[in-house]
């Protein structure tokens, strides 16, 4: 068992990746909101997918209240040089002051999904 994934070797890829991916996440107000941002994003290349987790309630302090609110987290799929653009379309788009726009990059995963979302947000 190398690396604890047997046999799985060629279809992990832990090594520097050409384009590295990142997952974007993003809370919305409403759904239909985060599915029109999605589907737009999508579109326009910015990520390769968008994929919405509904019923999401934050708890969160704003202007020196706490707050809640039930919202839509949308999880997106994109890549380095993609990222500028997707902020800004995220920006451009968002009914909130400050929307969240959180990014991790992705160390490693399955190298055929990592390649599809290199090449799903090329132009």
């Amino acid at each position: 068992m190398e690396d604890g994934f047997a046999g799985s070797r060629p279809l992990f890829r832990a090594d520097a990746v050409p384009e590295e991916v990142l997952l974007v996440l993003s809370s919305w107000p409403d759904l239909n909101g985060a599915r029109t941002a999605a589907r737009l994003l999508v579109e326009e290349r910015c990520v390769a997918c968008a994929s919405l987790i509904p019923a999401m309630e934050s708890i969160y302090r704003w202007k020196e209240k706490i707050e809640s609110a039930a919202e839509v987290l949308v999880l997106m799929k994109t890549t380095f040089s993609q990222y500028p653009a997707l902020e800004l379309r995220i920006k451009q788009m968002h009914p909130y002051e400050v929307p969240e726009i959180l990014c991790f990059p992705v160390s490693a995963g399955f190298a055929a999904y990592l390649s599809w979302v290199e090449d799903s947000c090329g132009a």
